[in-house]
C-alpha cells in the first residue's frame, strides 16, 4: 500500500515536498514514479526513479524545478517541488513497478498507486 503526504495550499514561487511511503510491502525493488492528474485531462507524468536512484526522469513541464529523491531505509520517495506555478495545480499520485528496471513515463507501466493528495498554488 503507497501513501501520499506534503500536499497543500502553496503561492505561486513557493515550495512543496511530497512523501510517498510504503507499508507492507518495500520499495526497495520498485521504480517509482509520480504523476499528477486535473479534472478532465489524461494522468500525467511528473517524475520517477529506480530502485538504486541510478536513473531518473522527469516531465517536461517540470525539468528544472522538481527533483525526485529515494531513502529506501526509510521506504520513502520524496518529491521536492520549487519555482511552484499555477498549472502546477493538481493532484499527486505516487506509484510503484515491481518488476520494472527503468524509468517509465507510461501510468500502465505501474502496479500500485497511492491514494493521491492534492497540490494547489495560487497566483
Amino acid at each position: 500500500q503507497l501513501q501520499a503526504f506534503g500536499g497543500g495550499l502553496v503561492q505561486a514561487g513557493g515550495s512543496l515536498r511530497l512523501s510517498c511511503v510504503a507499508s507492507g510491502r518495500t520499495f526497495s525493488r520498485a521504480t517509482v514514479g509520480w504523476f499528477r492528474q486535473t479534472p478532465g485531462k489524461e494522468r500525467e507524468f511528473v517524475a520517477g526513479i529506480t530502485w538504486t536512484g541510478g536513473d531518473t526522469k522527469y516531465g517536461d513541464s517540470v525539468k528544472g524545478r522538481f527533483t525526485i529523491s529515494r531513502d529506501n531505509a526509510k521506504n520513502t520517495v520524496y518529491l521536492q517541488m520549487n519555482s511552484l506555478k499555477p498549472e502546477d495545480t493538481a493532484v499527486y499520485y505516487c506509484s510503484a513497478a515491481y518488476a520494472l528496471g527503468y524509468v517509465s513515463r507510461w501510468s500502465t507501466s505501474y502496479d500500485s498507486w497511492g491514494q493521491g493528495t492534492l497540490v494547489t498554488v495560487s497566483s
